[in-house]
This record gives structure tokens, C-alpha cells and sequence, in this order.
């Protein structure tokens, strides 16, 4: 593709770009707050987000998330309110009208939220507890892929009303196969702490499951039947009911 194509294309995709990468980062911006903290490496991974998204830079809101940014790496404004401002400004672009339907345009926000959340490496009960609430809020999104499976997950490690060190790890690995971490050195270390867990969902309608032998968390409001006699049918197919989950388990 030549140089004068690519520009056409770029232009002609512009508006479904900005959408999707406001979306993205509204996401972002939720979870990097979901602790009323912003850290200076999450803050760095906005940064380094505004870096990737700068061929947009002319295309508003982008060219005040850019300024926003560099007042507060300059330390004209407090990285907290920057957060704030940016998110306020993600609202006001959404009255503006999508590219994408409400359902995608939520399940991209979903990922910058998972994205957030791990920005700085470190998952904080807090970030649980406000991920479970927007899952809470948003079960329009129920059967979409990965809706249902982060739910799943994350009702199972809250069930008990304590989250252990092994739960907070799969979590983690689970959440970075929905993110794209602009910091290598974070992704890495992400990567190197969770090589092991060995952890996948199946929610989705009528999947191909593999039970014998296989752990099973049972979490959330069965449409029909009870908890029991459902680990009962687990039993009788050769696999494993369990109340929790942990980094051992082939879920």
C-alpha cells in the first residue's frame, strides 16, 4: 500500500479509531481509579497511551487529553485531577454520537478497564470490588466473550468475602489476555508471575467442555436446578466441584 493510500485509509477510519480508542480509554481511566489512587506507573502508561494515539492528535478530544497529560507530567496539575478531567471529557465526546453500538462500545470500555487495572502490575482489593460493581451494572453484556467469563471470576474470588494472594494471581492472568500494556517492563513482569497459572472460562452457550479429570467453580444465580445437584452431575462426568479457584486448577 502506498504512502498517499494509507493516508486516505487512515482518514476514512479516523472516526471508528478515535471511538474505539476513547472507549478504550474511558476503560482505562475507570480502572486506574478504581482505588482512588493514581500511581506514577499508571500514570506513565497514560502517557505512553497518549504516544501510541498521536496520529490523532487533531482530532478532538484528543488534542486536550494531550495537553492534560502534559500539564500533569509537568506537574502543573495533580495526577488525580488529570484522571478526573480526562474522564469527564471521554463523557462529553460520548454526546457526540459512536461509530460502534452500545454493546461494542462497552465491551471496549470492559478492556480498558481490565487494561487500567494492571497498568501499574499490581491488582488492589479496591480495583475488585469496583470491577465486580461496573460488571454489576452492565449485565447487557451477558453472553458476549469475555463478559461472562471475568464475571464468572471475579464473583468466584469475592464469594467467600476475602481475596487471597493465589486469587488476586489468576485474576491477573486472566486479565492480561485482554490487554496490550503499553509498558514492556510491567507486561513483562506480568507475564513472569503468571507463566504458570493455568486458567480458562467456559461461559459461553453450548461449549465444547472437557470435564474429566477438569476442575469446576460453580459461581452466581443458576437459571435452573440447584448448586448441588449440578456438582453432582460434575461428579458423575469425572470432574472436580470446588467452591474457589486457585493458580493449580484447569478450570
Amino acid at each position: 500500500m502506498n504512502e498517499l493510500s494509507q493516508r486516505e485509509l487512515n482518514v476514512i477510519t479516523s472516526k471508528a479509531r478515535a471511538d474505539k480508542a476513547i472507549n478504550s480509554l474511558k476503560g482505562i481511566l475507570l480502572g486506574i481509579n478504581s482505588d482512588d489512587e493514581v500511581s506514577e506507573k499508571e500514570f506513565s502508561e497514560l502517557q505512553k497511551w497518549s504516544v501510541k494515539h498521536h496520529d490523532l492528535i487533531n482530532r478532538n478530544p484528543f488534542r486536550e487529553f494531550m495537553s492534560i497529560i502534559d500539564a500533569t507530567a509537568s506537574k502543573e496539575v495533580p495526577s488525580r485531577e488529570a484522571v478526573d478531567d480526562m474522564f469527564w471529557l471521554c463523557q462529553k465526546y460520548e454526546s457526540e454520537g459512536y461509530y460502534y453500538d452500545a454493546v461494542t462500545a462497552d465491551l471496549q470500555t470492559l478492556q480498558g478497564i481490565c487494561h487500567g487495572i494492571l497498568s501499574d502490575g499490581i491488582i488492589e482489593d479496591a480495583e475488585i470490588v469496583s470491577l465486580e460493581k461496573w460488571l454489576e451494572n452492565n449485565t447487557h453484556l451477558s453472553t458476549y466473550y469475555p463478559y461472562d467469563e471475568i464475571r464468572s471470576l471475579v464473583v468466584s474470588i469475592l464469594s467467600d468475602g476475602k481475596i487471597d494472594d493465589e486469587e488476586r494471581l489468576v485474576l491477573k492472568a486472566y486479565l492480561n489476555q485482554f490487554v496490550n500494556l503499553e509498558s514492556k517492563d510491567i507486561s513483562d513482569k506480568i507475564d513472569n508471575e503468571t507463566h504458570n497459572v493455568n486458567i480458562s472460562g467456559h461461559c459461553t452457550s453450548d461449549p465444547d467442555i472437557e470435564i474429566d479429570g477438569k476442575t469446576f467453580c460453580i459461581t452466581g444465580v443458576l437459571q435452573s436446578g440447584n448448586r448441588r445437584e449440578l456438582e453432582r452431575r460434575i461428579e458423575d462426568a469425572g470432574g472436580i466441584p470446588t467452591k474457589t479457584v486457585s493458580k493449580k486448577q484447569t478450570i
